[in-house]
């Protein structure tokens, strides 16, 4: 067995109940960040722009708010959570550190976005190891592989 599978089938096993409804609660909230780049594209490209390349802030941008918009409902209703979650990785890094880290954790005038973001990358490291969970399409598909090949 890969270290991959190995890490799979122990999240598959070990996995606390609770976290059913942290996965949906993330899936929506990624979704709507989603949303909100898309309603402030300008913001999220100011933002991105400190990258010095052309064209990279508009790419970044777009990036973020599709991979969130896509993201966020399959994390919600637990389809490929482990891929979508690697997915979502680089944007949650560059968004705690290098957005909301030289910001402070306490910045009145950011909303604490620092720690939001950040609940978000420990949340997605979680999905990452453990999976959806019982309560999600890829269990269902699990079940299904399972009693096809017996």
């Amino acid at each position: 067995m890969s270290v991959i599978t190995d890490v799979e089938s122990w999240g598959n096993n070990h996995r606390p109940g609770f976290l059913d409804v942290f996965r949906i609660l993330l899936g929506l909230f990624l979704t709507y960040k989603g949303l909100y780049f898309i309603t402030h594209m300008q913001e999220l490209q100011l933002t991105a722009a400190g990258i010095n390349v052309y064209f990279a802030g508009m790419a970044v941008a777009h990036y973020v708010a599709f991979a969130h918009i896509l993201g966020g409902p399959l994390i919600a209703v637990g389809l490929f959570t482990r891929i979508v979650s690697v997915i979502q990785m680089p944007i949650l890094l560059g968004a705690v550190f290098l957005v909301n880290y030289p910001k402070g954790f306490l910045s009145v005038a950011q909303h604490m976005e620092l720690w939001a973001s950040l609940v978000v990358l420990v949340g997605l490291v979680v999905f990452m190891v453990f999976g959806a969970g019982r309560y999600s399409i890829d269990a269902k598909r699990r079940k299904e592989m399972m009693a096809a090949n017996p």
